[in-house]
């Protein structure tokens, strides 16, 4: 007979047959309960998804909310800043200053070493240029580079007391009027010409430049007979 101590009918510790009887049932109870609380496990976890379900549905957003965020965003972004307008009457006045230096500054680069051309002269006749054929005298102003201005165009061009003054390349003089049936003069590439011009020079000199010491592209009236 086994000895050991009762516990809610059952025997616990025994070890006849009525233990061994006690242990089948025990083990037998035992695995009911841990198929039981298998199916327990997955009641408890698809409670918490529902649950957590209804509390996301539950959230709501604050009113107000995205529109204080897109008030945010627009502050920090940066502002673009205006530049100050000019008025149309400054840029006017500004463009024609610029042209008016750029065409002063060449019209002098042009003019090297012909001096200012009296006012009367630039308002009684034509600018023309003097061209010498002679590359080496179109930089020196010497005495052998200088071109003469006759006294009369109807006399012999070399004449001693024939000459009124000198001109070199690239001066500009002031063309009173030409005639056009002076005396014939060729130049040293073979170039001739009856056409003479009244001329005037920055120095106020006044003679007459044969057609062959000017490249002149612009209409010169004819002189009067009192000047011929």
């Amino acid at each position: 007979m086994g000895t050991g101590r009762r516990y809610g009918g059952d025997v616990e510790g025994g070890c006849g047959p009525g233990a061994d009887a006690g242990r089948d049932g025990g083990g037998a109870a035992g695995g009911g309960a841990v198929a039981s609380g298998g199916g327990g496990g997955d009641d408890v976890e698809a409670l918490l998804r529902e649950r957590l379900r209804q509390a996301d549905e539950r959230i709501e957003m604050p009113p107000g909310l995205w529109s204080r965020i897109q008030e945010t965003a627009s502050e920090r972004r940066p502002k673009a800043v205006a530049l100050p307008r000019r008025r149309p009457y400054a840029v006017a006045f500004a463009v024609a200053a610029t042209v008016a230096a750029v065409a002063l500054g060449a019209w002098w680069v042009q003019r090297p070493g012909g001096g200012a051309l009296p006012s009367q002269a630039r308002e009684q006749g034509v600018p023309v240029t003097v061209h010498n054929t002679e590359s080496a005298c179109r930089g020196p102003r010497t005495l052998e580079c200088g071109l003469r201005l006759a006294k009369d165009p109807h006399r012999r061009y070399a004449e001693r007391d024939n000459s009124a003054g000198r001109v070199w390349h690239g001066d500009v003089l002031v063309a009173r009027c030409v005639v056009t049936d002076g005396l014939m003069v060729r130049d040293e590439q073979g170039l001739t010409s009856t056409r003479w011009y009244l001329v005037t020079t920055g120095e106020g000199v006044r003679g007459w430049l044969p057609g062959v010491r000017t490249r002149n592209t612009r209409e010169v009236p004819v002189c009067p007979a009192g000047e011929r």
